[in-house]
């Protein structure tokens, strides 16, 4: 969706509010299973003093596999929009920045931009997740396995004098 700026672009102290609903398909991540509620933004973009910038908020629900235990869980995403928007086209290596293109704004790239940035490295369940057992793949959330605990190999010695004691 292109977000036409020609209405407040030479009037500071105006705004242009929007609310759209994102595509998913270019939001896949391997650790997320399915949207339950697409990503939907809102928000304003306003001119002060002839800078131009976009505020406003990204909210998702989805169903995630944690990385640690492998089971799939709801989460609940919002994502605060803070982004300052410039016409200029010699500040495209400003990270900060988002073009503006003859007075238009690409609205679903900078807000797919926005809502992949904020995605978190790993998705867990809970962040006290335990896992799975490296030896039989038991989840360690539901309590512990009954599978013999491996020593690293340099202490095998060791582990025949524990065998001994029993």
């Amino acid at each position: 969706m292109r977000l036409n700026l020609r209405e407040i672009q030479d009037k500071p102290g105006s705004q242009l509010a929007f609310s759209c609903e994102l595509d998913t398909e270019r939001l896949e991540f391997p650790a997320v299973e399915k949207y339950l509620v697409p990503p939907h933004a809102e928000g304003v973009v306003k001119n002060a003093a002839g800078a131009l910038s976009l505020s406003g908020k990204i909210t998702a629900e989805l169903v995630c596999i944690c990385d640690r235990c492998a089971m799939p869980f709801e989460l609940r995403r919002e994502v605060p929009l803070e982004v300052k928007l410039t016409e200029d086209p010699q500040d495209p290596e400003d990270p900060e920045l988002f073009p503006i293109e003859d007075s238009e704004l690409d609205l679903d790239e900078l807000l797919e931009t926005c809502f992949i940035l904020d995605m978190d490295s790993k998705f867990l369940c809970r962040p006290d997740c335990a896992g799975l057992c490296p030896g039989c793949g038991a989840n360690l959330n539901d309590g512990e396995c009954t599978c013999r605990q491996t020593y690293d190999p340099r202490l095998a010695v060791l582990e025949q004098l524990l065998d001994n004691e029993s």
